[in-house]
């Protein structure tokens, strides 16, 4: 900032802090996605992850409780930024690894950006034109420091991405979802992680779903799509033999008819260490085309960075288990 005095950026550099987390890991996978783990420190406050102001540090030993991950996904001209909000997660789904281990903390509005912006300086990257909270941790669950990253991503004066090319993903509170619809004036896209067709097998898979019925769900996504004007993604991640079974999909069409909602299945990605496989490319096509006969717009999500454990949580969990 050579517009400021010497002195000037001198205090700058020591009192204010403008990028907390270290590179741990960088990967690069065959088909273009690169993953970062990253390691939060707070000289201050050692092994903190709230604070807002905290200085990076190098040789510090890794420690899993200040460790999140960030993706980013290309697509033609597209640079998808999937990026934490949270570092674990306290909703413990039964197939994720971000849950392994429970909750360590929020991450501050500061960190959240940062992750958009560390993105950003990796090769191939000129700027970011989409992002997903779908990486570790629970958006709704940070509620305030979601939506101050959400507005200053979305500024012009911040990092300028479009709102309408920010989707904030929920396993579903719904509470959140209705006064995030009251409080966030942007518009932009609300996913909703179903990942089963009735509340029977959701509570199975997603133990925060003991806490409300996919009926109450859907009443908060419609309230949110009549004060936004913004339709729902449903995301569904197939588990093979556990709920891509042709009964679960014609659930799911009766689902996804009550709302203005688009479904996007997820193929599973293996984690280590947990019980769950890859569905069946038979098994997807059958459940893809009997929702596309029952009149739902429905994209089978492409698997991206498989060979670098891209999916939620991986990266963390086979660090610690190296």
């Amino acid at each position: 900032m050579t517009n400021l005095s010497p002195g000037d950026r001198e205090l700058l550099a020591r009192e204010i802090t403008f990028v907390s987390g270290e590179v741990l890991q960088h990967q690069t996978a065959t088909d273009g996605t690169q993953k970062l783990l990253l390691q939060w420190v707070d000289p201050r406050t050692p092994g903190a992850v709230n604070s807002s102001l905290s200085l990076p540090q190098t040789g510090i030993a890794p420690d899993s409780s200040r460790q999140t991950e960030c993706v980013m996904i290309p697509a033609g001209a597209r640079r998808t930024a999937c990026i934490s909000s949270q570092v674990g997660c306290a909703v413990g789904c039964r197939f994720c690894a971000s849950g392994v281990g429970g909750l360590d903390g929020n991450l501050s509005a500061g960190r959240i950006i940062e992750q958009v912006w560390q993105m950003t300086r990796l090769p191939r990257v000129e700027r970011i034109t989409n992002i997903v909270f779908m990486g570790m941790g629970e958006p709704l669950a940070n509620f305030d420091p979601v939506l101050h990253a959400v507005r200053t991503i979305a500024a012009p004066w911040g990092m300028g991405v479009s709102a309408r090319k920010i989707t904030i993903s929920t396993v579903g509170l719904p509470k959140a979802i209705e006064k995030m619809a009251d409080q966030l004036e942007l518009p932009v896209t609300l996913a909703l992680s179903l990942h089963a067709p009735n509340d029977e097998l959701r509570r199975e898979l997603i133990p925060w779903a003991e806490y409300t019925s996919i009926k109450e769900l859907l009443a908060a996504c419609d309230t949110w799509f009549r004060k936004t004007g913004r339709e729902i993604t449903l995301e569904y991640i197939l588990l093979g033999s556990v709920n891509d079974q042709p009964t679960h999909a014609r659930q799911l069409v009766r689902i996804a008819r009550t709302l203005r909602a688009n479904v996007n299945l997820i193929r599973y990605n293996e984690v280590s260490g947990l019980p769950f496989t890859r569905p069946q490319a038979s098994d997807v096509r059958t459940f893809q085309a009997l929702l596309q006969e029952g009149g739902v717009n429905v994209h089978l999500r492409a698997s991206r960075g498989r060979d670098i454990a891209a999916a939620c949580g991986q990266l963390r969990h086979e660090a610690q288990h190296a």
